[in-house]
């Protein structure tokens, strides 16, 4: 879900929205453009419509850093606008690397979160030119980062002696939130929301970003179960000095490494982010940190005391902490071997908390103390380093190597806490109980052989994926809190032949490069979201994963957007795109993203993850996007939203084919989806459903011919 109006003051010496932080970021949730474009860079373009009046951050005229305004707003008291664009409403954090506001962007019609990264207390005549450009560097490198894990950001904004970054407003509760109302979460759903901080980690370590700050005030948790790692405020990145205030190093004593503190220390390296990750999964299913002390003194000499905590309640997750918290960094958990363990522990996670209830909660038995025991493995086998070399063996064992064997995994599995926690006896494709022998077990189908029980016999809800900001397809409504669309009506009517009530169907936002890993973690059952059927998501890829598809039942035509006035181009059709060399966005993960730069198109340096983030830059007149490449549906539906701002071109050769996703190896599943999709397209259901959502946008009354069901045959 998302949301633009929610703020609160953080009780941790920052803030994010409604939440305790660390070191004071802080943002809230909006619509807005992902994946760090920089809409007023230096080298953005200058279409500007009646009534623009804003300045570039490079434009070179003076400017002057707005004073900090006071924490309650005077109604006497002009609001400070950054750049004529980011109105600052109210403080939402602050700390000791700068601060943070909940702001309006007045271009956009959004409201963001805006950061200032430096503390101007602190910066003297003599540092302030060396400060900025480190600033500025840092919120470049957090700029680049794009990932559903990562909080999103929109722009980088410079005044004279600041450097703000601009970030989407999330609507969520932070993980310390939830565990001091919950006090610990079940392994199922610790290791779900710990795999999704490793995601999130392993993508600011690509953008050589080291966070510095990983603990439970920054990850927020939504309600669908989506965690967000935010509070970039006194991250790293590669090459740059370490730095310190008054000699000692930065964060949150609890998280820190004990690397750190070691004479002649680099500094913060991925290692020590993941030490972080490894406190913050101990202290979910603990309920406290495994080394306590307010000093940084205190925690370190409890590390060096007692290296090895008692884990009571962890079962599977302990081989997974005891190797993300082995004080050596270089004998530590490297982030794909723990990605590995934690996807082994949600071999079958349950389902995510959809309603913000107290699903997932832990219920501690009495189990016995999980204390290091001898390795029955043998030695330590050493494990390259990230840089290719050696690693150091240590008189110390590893206990997480032996989760490395599918024997010792399932054993954990049958840990007392796992058990009540999940429940035992689950099939690969999530269905438990007999198996009945001929046809159409499912549903119907038109298959044969033995199939598993009908999937709501073991699935009380259907959980299914979709899109959030696609008009007339699949949208959001913040106010009602209702998804409404094409594909939301067709998943109630899919759910009602399974035997679902429409009270029985939970919606998840899966952006358009998440919706194969929603389905991975099972984070969904089924993902109903403008999936295009493609041989490459039907066979496994390299970091990537397979998914088997029903349908299509829709086939949808490809097309473009642009602007509707440009000073710069004069776009009438397609091959003007292509012979002006146009840069075109399209979401990551599209089909688009791959087949245009095949046909002579020019594409965006990076792709965001939806097509909405595309539509917001081609809306801000200063961006470098002039067009968007879509499915024809989709594209109607944001002309409609913006009239007179933009418009579609004609169509191009292609259609994408839009089908139900789901998990391979569920028989049973695709037998029933494959049914219901059959008697909707037999009747007139299909037609209503076009007639209700699509016809107004396409302009056409008459829908579409009907698709085979190609991806049906034999089901």
């Amino acid at each position: 879900m998302q949301g633009e109006d929610r703020s609160g003051a953080g009780a941790e010496g920052g803030a994010w929205v409604g939440h305790g932080a660390g070191a004071g970021d802080g943002t809230g949730n909006g619509s807005g453009a992902a994946g760090g474009g920089t809409a007023g860079g230096p080298h953005g373009p200058q279409d500007r419509r009646p009534g623009d009046d804003h300045h570039h951050a490079d434009s070179g005229t003076a400017r002057a850093w707005p004073r900090t305004p006071p924490r309650a707003p005077s109604p006497h008291r002009p609001q400070v606008v950054i750049e004529g664009r980011y109105e600052l409403l109210e403080p939402i954090g602050s700390g000791g690397m700068g601060e943070v506001w909940k702001a309006h962007d007045r271009r956009l019609r959004r409201f963001v979160a805006v950061k200032g990264l430096l503390d101007r207390n602190a910066m003297t005549a003599s540092t302030q030119a060396s400060a900025m450009q480190r600033a500025r560097r840092e919120a470049e490198a957090i700029a680049k980062i794009e990932h559903p894990n990562v909080v999103t950001v929109h722009d980088q904004v410079e005044t004279d002696n600041q450097v703000w970054i601009v970030m989407k407003l999330l609507e969520a509760r932070s993980l310390a939130d939830l565990l001091r109302a919950e006090r610990v979460v079940a392994v199922p759903r610790a290791a779900d929301i710990g795999l999704q901080i490793l995601q999130g980690l392993r993508a600011v370590h690509t953008a050589s970003v080291v966070h510095r700050d990983v603990k439970p005030g920054n990850v927020l948790v939504r309600d669908d179960g989506l965690a967000i790692l935010v509070d970039f405020g006194i991250a790293t990145f590669e090459g740059a000095a370490q730095v310190t205030r008054s000699g000692s190093v930065i964060g949150t004593p609890p998280y820190l490494a004990p690397e750190l503190f070691a004479p002649g220390s680099p500094g913060p390296t991925p290692a020590s982010d993941l030490w972080a990750l490894g406190i913050t999964l101990y202290e979910m299913v603990e309920g406290r940190v495994p080394f306590a002390g307010g000093e940084v003194w205190e925690v370190q000499e409890n590390i060096r005391q007692a290296p090895d905590p008692a884990l009571r309640y962890a079962g599977p997750l302990a081989p997974v902490i005891q190797g993300l918290l082995l004080p050596d960094p270089h004998e530590r958990l490297d982030a794909a071997t723990a990605e590995a363990m934690l996807r082994e522990v949600l071999g079958d996670p349950p389902p995510r908390n959809t309603t913000g209830s107290g699903t997932g909660t832990a219920t501690h038995p009495p189990t016995e103390v999980s204390e290091p025991r001898p390795d029955p493995l043998g030695p330590p086998v050493a494990a390259p380093r990230a840089d290719g070399s050696p690693a150091r063996r240590g008189a110390r064992k590893r206990p997480w190597l032996k989760a490395a064997t599918a024997t010792l995994c399932v054993a954990l599995l049958g840990t007392a806490g796992w058990l009540v926690a999940k429940g035992v006896g689950d099939d690969k494709d999530g269905t438990t109980g007999t198996t009945t022998a001929g046809p159409g077990g499912g549903g119907g189908g038109g298959g044969g052989g033995t199939v598993t029980e009908k999937w709501k016999a073991t699935n009380p809800t259907l959980k299914i994926g979709v899109k959030d900001d696609q008009p007339g397809l699949s949208k959001y409504d913040r106010k009602t809190d209702t998804y409404t669309g094409y594909d939301i009506d067709l998943a109630y009517a899919i759910a009602g032949h399974m035997g679902y009530s429409r009270n029985e169907v939970a919606f998840t936002t899966v952006p358009t490069d998440y919706r194969s890993t929603a389905l991975k973690t099972k984070g969904v059952d089924l993902v109903i979201a403008s999936y295009s059927i493609t041989p490459e998501r039907k066979s496994a890829s390299p970091g990537g994963y397979s998914v088997d598809f029903a349908g299509p039942y829709y086939e949808a035509s490809r097309g473009f957007l642009v602007r509707e006035k440009s000073s710069k181009y004069t776009i009438n059709d397609s091959s003007d795109l292509r012979r002006l060399k146009v840069e075109v966005c399209t979401a990551r993960d599209s089909t688009y993203e791959t087949e245009l730069p095949k046909r002579g198109f020019t594409m965006t340096a990076s792709q965001p993850n939806t097509y909405q983030d595309c539509l917001d830059q081609l809306l801000d007149v200063t961006s470098d996007v002039y067009a968007v490449a879509s499915d024809d549906i989709i594209l109607a539906g944001y002309e409609k939203a913006n009239p007179g701002k933009v418009r579609r071109l004609e169509n191009i050769q292609g259609a994408e084919g839009y089908g139900v996703a789901m998990r391979p190896g569920s028989p049973g599943l695709k037998t029933e989806v494959c049914s219901a999709l059959r008697t909707i397209l037999a009747g007139r259901v299909w037609e209503d459903l076009y007639a209700k959502n699509l016809s107004t946008l396409l302009g056409n009354k008459t829908p579409p011919g009907r698709p085979d069901l190609t991806e049906c045959e034999g089901y």
